[in-house]
């Protein structure tokens, strides 16, 4: 199985190459990851690999793990 970060890179190359198509800026365009039920550890390889928008479900989880995160 691919790295987190692997993942995340053929994600981003799709979105540009997606914006292209459309003939938009891929700048323009943010990628949300949904942080739901992971732990830190899972997301740390995400925020390294430049992923800055994550989407949580419930605030007692994120308060529980985001602090750590960007700290």
């Amino acid at each position: 199985m691919s790295s987190a970060a692997d993942r995340h890179a053929r994600i981003v190359e799709a979105i540009a190459w997606a914006a292209a198509l459309a003939k938009r800026d891929p700048a323009e365009i943010q990628l949300i990851a949904v942080s739901k039920e992971r732990t830190a550890e899972e997301i740390e390889p995400l925020i390294e690999a430049g992923q800055r928008y994550f989407g949580e479900s419930r605030v007692q989880e994120a308060l529980a793990k985001w602090p750590a995160l960007v700290a």
